[in-house]
């Protein structure tokens, strides 16, 4: 992974932690049932974000590297199963 994926991938899913605690303070304290929905809505938003950068990575990347290395068939593997799994959302 590139270092300066690395370190947002790390500052992303930071945000998303402390993003899951406030829910989990919201949940202990009974919160307003509209602010949990509004505070889940932004932590499937981030992680989704998190999902679109380790694509891009991984196409940037791996992908090109399986093709240059004539591994054409387990690139084409990949992206069509997180395709599928991108579908079941």
């Amino acid at each position: 992974m590139k270092k300066e994926v690395k370190v947002k991938l790390g500052r992303r899913l930071k945000i998303i932690e402390g993003q899951v605690r406030g829910l989990q303070k919201m949940a202990d304290e009974d919160a307003y049932c509209i602010d949990v929905i509004t505070q889940t809505s932004a932590v499937r938003q981030a992680l989704s974000a998190v999902e679109d950068l380790m694509l891009e990575n991984h196409l940037s990347t791996h992908v090109i590297e399986q093709m240059k290395s004539g591994k054409h068939e387990k690139a084409i593997s990949e992206i069509l199963s997180v395709y599928k799994l991108s579908k079941k959302k």
